[in-house]
């Protein structure tokens, strides 16, 4: 799913703790995930309007993202409110980085350009425990026949619920790019009761996942 088609998973929430960033790529287009130090997820165009550096490779302080190569910081609108090299200077409002509408539902921050759109209804009364993200060198296609050949059951959007033994999964998918696919999985339940050896158990299944896919690659 494009990001102006409906809610696209982008991280797992766990991955992107206060004060960090993380670039990502949905569908060929490169993107900052970052999380201010009240904890708020924010996801962006990964590039400074200035000369072009990834805002992913610079840092956060407090509600502001900066550039990592002259340090011109951005606020939670994306709009530049300091350049260094000119500390008295009124920033002018064109200077702005393109913003996405985040959310953060079930363990993952979603991402979309799209206006109004629903997230997909799971229920997780009982909490989530992230497991890992993916990275799969195949396309999407392919990754959803190998979950729906797993066991997952009818999609919702871009997430699947697999039943493993007493164990639920839940796998959103992202689109890379046509020849590489993420898949987030978590188990649908406390951490209190799934942390631990379960998550190991469960990375580890997807490690095998991985492998018969990119197996399956070269084989063709």
């Amino acid at each position: 799913m494009k990001l102006e088609a409906g809610w696209v998973p982008v991280a797992l929430s766990a991955s992107i703790e206060p004060g960090t960033s993380a670039g990502a790529v949905v569908e060929g287009s490169e993107i900052v995930v970052w999380r201010d130090n009240s904890g708020n997820a924010h996801v962006w165009e990964d590039r400074c309007p200035h000369r072009g550096m990834r805002l992913s490779f610079g840092f956060v302080r407090g509600d502001h993202i900066a550039c990592l190569y002259h340090g011109w910081q951005y606020d939670i609108a994306g709009q530049c409110r300091y350049i260094p090299a000119h500390p008295s200077l009124e920033v002018p409002q064109t200077i702005k980085v393109p913003t996405y509408s985040a959310k953060e539902r079930y363990g993952i921050i979603w991402a979309t350009t799209a206006g109004e759109v629903s997230l997909p209804d799971i229920e997780v009364a009982t909490g989530v425990t992230p497991v890992r993200s993916l990275y799969v060198e195949r396309g999407a296609d392919d990754v959803f026949a190998a979950l729906t050949k797993a066991g997952t059951g009818d999609l919702i959007g871009n997430v699947g619920l697999l039943q493993a033994g007493d164990d639920r999964l839940l796998l959103a998918v992202q689109v890379v790019s046509p020849e590489k696919t993420a898949v987030h999985v978590l188990i649908l339940g406390s951490p209190a009761v799934n942390a631990g050896a379960k998550q190991k158990h469960y990375a580890q299944w997807a490690e095998g996942l991985r492998f018969d896919l990119e197996q399956m690659a070269e084989v063709a």
